[in-house]
């Protein structure tokens, strides 16, 4: 298999110098980025939805931030009478960990998706996820906000009793979240996946080709 030219000890360093300079130019956008995204102005949504809770209690939106300021939320891709279950949407919700760092900022995350809790529930035993799943089967949450039906993420702020929408990002938006992806992007050989720019000969494969569900992997 290819790989990167081998250099002394010295080179390497010199040459990672370099890299290093290009990231911290990289993390000072990102912070810019973040920065006006902070300032992005906020769209109250004033309808009356009713979700599904976890132990299928009606709740309202305002219900969903569980007392926090702020709300995440993962639109996982689960639709009614769905028979199979979204790799990608598995591969970020394996991801999650435990929560009690992000309630500490005044911010809850849960997942949401258009199908029943009957179903939900049936993916959830299978993956064993612990995180807050509400469903919006029923109402129209996802057809107002043009949610579409992909893997997406959705920002709300809430304020007293009123709840604003402050960021929406679905595609690479999302890709960029989950760790093992940011990890993968550190390695030489990246993600192997067609759409990256790599050196002729290194493994590439096509895009999302090898993700599986987690308990798929070997079979």
């Amino acid at each position: 298999m290819n790989h990167p030219p081998v250099v002394s000890m010295s080179e390497w360093h010199l040459a990672h110098e370099e890299l290093l300079a290009k990231e911290k130019q990289h993390t000072r956008a990102s912070d810019a980025l973040a920065a006006e995204r902070r300032r992005q102005p906020i769209a109250v949504i004033d309808a009356d939805y009713v979700f599904t809770a976890p132990d299928g209690s009606p709740q309202n939106l305002p219900e969903l931030f569980d007392g926090h300021a702020q709300l995440v939320i993962y639109h996982h891709m689960l639709e009614p009478g769905q028979d199979w279950v979204c790799d990608g949407c598995a591969q970020f919700a394996d991801n999650i960990g435990h929560l009690e760092h992000l309630n500490a900022r005044d911010t809850r995350l849960i997942l949401m998706a258009r199908a029943p809790q009957s179903e939900i529930d049936l993916v959830r035993q299978r993956m064993g996820w612990t995180v807050p799943w509400y469903s919006a089967d029923g109402n129209t949450f996802y057809d107002d906000l043009d949610l579409g039906r992909y893997q997406s993420l959705s920002v709300l702020v809430r304020v007293g009793d009123l709840v604003y929408r402050s960021y929406y990002t679905t595609g690479r938006g999302v890709d960029r979240l989950g760790i093992d992806n940011n990890l993968l992007d550190l390695t030489p050989y990246g993600r192997q996946e067609a759409w990256e720019e790599s050196p002729e000969g290194w493994p590439q494969i096509p895009t999302y080709s090898w993700r599986r569900i987690r308990d798929e992997y070997g079979t």
